[in-house]
């Protein structure tokens, strides 16, 4: 039988070849920009042809192929047939029914299926590397690095709108590229810019709120608590207490979502203003400008470029498959029925511990100690003798390594273009770039890195510093912004697949001990 489906490679060839160097490959932007919107549609109709090659491929391997069939398929059926509709909600209704009956139709064929094992190490090992979520906006592959349905940061940084006289991605766009696997045109991320605009006001009692805090209470928790205050405004909490069908929980769970994303710019502004600003206004949100332009209006910062960096920046930190701690625990809490703001406000406080959203800010506080110490400019030799005394002493290069990627982090890469385009003469950038040079060697020399590259962090607080927002407490907050855009979209087709309520089964040591034939003495 295994003969009969396997591809032979003359099958394999052209697929293969094109997948390669066209689809997946460095020259796939230019492709892409030489055929404009012909190419775009070429190549999602090669995308589709290429998944019933990958469908066969799967009733051979179904644990190695099926994540990647579970977190593309949505964008590449939806792209085919992209909606013209500039009204999110509505292009949500035509969709929906369609994936339900897909996931409904594959759990019935494939759902005794064994996907993988489970070992020891696994289990106290944090559960890395077990397939037990699916999160449908995004699949993190170590090789390439992060697809937002599919789409790699460059096709993003090509394919998806951008404001007038920008080069980069808008994050509106890339959250409706999130929600329905479709690349939108302007006139669809031109209504959700004003979308946002309309729902961002804030309820008085959070402003109050707000404005109350002690100085000394960190932004992190600040950000928590005012998303919490801000569940007083959930329609879905509403509707469930009055007894909504469930077939229509999505529905509320989109409307908060919407809600949330448009009032956070202004709740971390205001955060931003109380402790570094004397408490000094936001100011209006503008219904003319996008999100990202009116959060640094807010913020009270007047550079076309800071903006600019914002729109690369919301839009790259907004998404990271599922199993991060603020994902997995927006998952979590969001399957015991909790709101949009409850759950969003639980995936905060997992995202302010240090092991998950503040590693920008020990990785300037490395480079500022190692700036301190060996001065000016530093030689190549000097600055590798460093980084192994750094190592021999038992502490870690911060912004090097990755517990999935096995290579430049592309969230990195875009940030050192747009540093190369910038800022190239900065000395923090400067420094940078010359860790880039050395770190990854020494650490293939030290052996012990499975990943010796830089992750995404190794570059973002940097960027910041030089458009002179030098508060490091306050990066996870800009953070936690842009994540809303992946786990809320995310939270939306949650609710309307229907995923019940998680609830895995946990084990003693001794427990396991047994179950393995281990002695427990």
């Amino acid at each position: 039988m295994r003969a009969l489906v396997t591809p032979t490679l003359a099958f394999r060839g052209p697929l293969y070849f094109f997948n390669l160097h066209l689809a997946h490959g460095p020259y796939r932007g230019t492709f892409i920009h030489f055929l404009g919107a012909a190419g775009i549609g070429f190549l999602e109709s090669y995308r589709k042809l290429n998944y019933s090659y990958v469908h066969i491929m799967s009733l051979l391997s179904i644990s190695r192929l099926a994540p990647r069939l579970l977190s593309s398929t949505n964008g590449l059926i939806a792209a085919r047939h992209a909606s013209t509709s500039t009204n999110l909600k509505d292009v949500l209704v035509d969709l929906i029914p369609k994936e339900q009956t897909r996931v409904k139709n594959f759990k019935q064929q494939y759902g005794k299926t064994n996907i993988g094992q489970i070992t020891v190490d696994m289990v106290y090992g944090g559960m890395r590397g077990m397939k037990g979520l699916v999160y449908e906006t995004s699949v993190l592959d170590p090789d390439e690095g992060i697809r937002f349905r599919g789409y790699s940061i460059p096709e993003c940084q090509q394919l998806l709108p951008k404001a007038a006289g920008g080069a980069e991605p808008l994050p509106e766009g890339l959250f409706w590229l999130l929600v329905t696997g479709q690349v939108p045109n302007e006139e669809q991320v031109s209504w959700l810019s004003k979308e946002w605009a309309k729902r961002a006001a804030l309820p008085s009692h959070v402003v109050t709120m707000l404005d109350n805090f002690p100085t000394n209470l960190h932004p992190m928790s600040q950000f928590s608590a005012a998303i919490t205050a801000l569940n007083s405004e959930s329609t879905f909490a509403r509707a469930y207490s009055e007894g909504v069908n469930k077939a229509k929980y999505w529905e509320f769970v989109y409307e908060d979502s919407m809600d949330l994303i448009a009032k956070l710019p202004c709740v971390a502004a205001k955060i931003y203003r109380n402790l570094y600003r004397e408490g000094s206004s936001i100011g209006a949100i503008d219904s003319n400008l996008d999100w990202s332009h009116n959060f640094t209006n807010m913020l009270g910062y007047n550079d076309a470029q800071f903006t600019e960096l914002m729109r690369l920046y919301l839009t790259i930190h907004s998404d990271h498959e599922g199993g991060n701690v603020s994902a997995h625990t927006s998952h979590l809490v969001g399957s015991a029925l909790s709101d949009p703001y409850l759950s969003f406000s639980a995936a905060m406080n997992g995202l302010a511990g240090p092991l998950h959203g503040l590693a920008n800010q020990e990785v300037l506080v490395w480079l500022t100690a190692l700036q301190k110490e060996m001065g000016g400019e530093v030689s190549d030799e000097a600055m590798r003798d460093y980084i192994w005394n750094t190592l021999k002493s038992g502490r870690v290069v911060p912004g090097y390594g990755h517990a999935v990627l096995r290579k430049t982090d592309p969230r990195y890469e875009c940030q050192r273009e747009f540093a190369l385009k910038h800022l190239p003469d900065d000395p923090m950038f400067k420094l940078v770039a010359q860790l880039y040079k050395i770190v990854p060697n020494v650490l293939l020399e030290q052996g012990k890195a499975k990943n010796p590259w830089p992750n995404v962090d190794a570059h973002s607080g940097v960027l910041l510093q030089y458009y002179r927002m030098t508060e490091m407490n306050y990066y996870t907050v800009l953070f936690g912004v842009s994540r809303a855009l992946g786990v809320l979209a995310q939270l939306i087709w949650s609710r309307a697949l229907g995923f019940p309520l998680e609830r895995p089964k946990s084990m003693s040591s001794d427990g396991l001990m047994s179950l393995v034939g281990a002695k427990s003495g």
